[in-house]
Parts: C-alpha cells; sequence; structure tokens
C-alpha cells in the first residue's frame, strides 16, 4: 500500500476556536489568550493558536483516512507558529507497510507556503484502508467496530467522587 492524501484541515482559523482550545485543554498561556501581552510583552503580531490544536488538525488527515481507531502513534514537530486567520493544508503520506502497518509522514502548510508541522504516524492497515488507498471513495460504507461496555463510560477508570467534584 502507498498513497497520498493533502487536505485543507482549516480554512481562516478563527481567535474563537483558539479560545475554545484554551477552554478545552485548560492551557489559558497569555500567549494564546491575550493580545496585548502578545503584542506588547512578547513582541508578536497577534496571538497564536496552540502548537497542539494544530496537531490535532493536522491529525483529522490521519482518522479520516485510516479511522481513530487504527491510530497506534502519532508525533509532531511544531515548525512555525499558526495565526488567526492562517489556512492550514495538510499532506500524508504512506512511506511503508510492514506487518499491518503503515508508516506515513505528515506536512502541515499554511496558505504562504511555510511548513507549520512535521510529523510521523503509525497505523493499523484494514481491508477499510486498502480499499480506500484503492478508490472506494467513502468510508460510510463500513460500520464502526463494537466498542467494549467499559468504553460507554466517559471517563473510564476516574473515581465517582471525582468525577462528581468532590475532589475539588
Amino acid at each position: 500500500m502507498t498513497g497520498e492524501r493533502t487536505e485543507v484541515v482549516v480554512t481562516d482559523l478563527k481567535r474563537t476556536q483558539i479560545v475554545m482550545y484554551a477552554g478545552a485543554s485548560g492551557d489559558y498561556n497569555p500567549l494564546h489568550t491575550d493580545e496585548p501581552f502578545a503584542t506588547q510583552v512578547a513582541g508578536n503580531p497577534t496571538v497564536m493558536a496552540h502548537g497542539m490544536l494544530t496537531m490535532g488538525l493536522a491529525g483529522r488527515v490521519l482518522t479520516g483516512w485510516f479511522g481513530h481507531e487504527n491510530i497506534l502513534r502519532y508525533r509532531a514537530r511544531f515548525k512555525a507558529p499558526v495565526w488567526p486567520g492562517d489556512t492550514l493544508t495538510v499532506t500524508a503520506k504512506v512511506t511503508g507497510v510492514a506487518e499491518g502497518r503503515a508508516e506515513i509522514t505528515l506536512s502541515a502548510v499554511n496558505a504562504a507556503g511555510t511548513e507549520v508541522l512535521t510529523g510521523t504516524a503509525t497505523a493499523l492497515v484494514t481491508d477499510v484502508v486498502q480499499d480506500l488507498a484503492s478508490g472506494v471513495p467513502d468510508a460510510a460504507q463500513y460500520p464502526a467496530p463494537d466498542m467494549p461496555d467499559a468504553a460507554q463510560d466517559s471517563a473510564p477508570g476516574v473515581p465517582d467522587a471525582v468525577r462528581n467534584g468532590a475532589a475539588r
């Protein structure tokens, strides 16, 4: 199996998306959330997106191609800041397949062509992935895998006291 995919993962990244990510991740570093700090203290043109937001956006190409359940490893290096208004295009390439696992490289660039992220991943190669690489246009024809009952718990292994806020 070989292949390559290129997708636009975000068009015109909004400040709202950056602030929502800050809330979801708990990362309120002022470089990402405070315009005066980002510009006057840090000397940036504006706030910047979180690296992990960029990594998550780039990961959409992997999960769209292989399915989230088949991604075994995903690593990334942040090469340049991502700013509000950026459009990111990600290219993922299968560089090899052995023992039912695909090795993949990723590159994300902004609209100016600046590489903002590089990465690697390993994914299980399934019949679905092989069919997609052969040109089957829609993975929706394949059912999602059955989840064990324990996976129905939104936070397995988290004590009820913590889940209910008593441990604050």
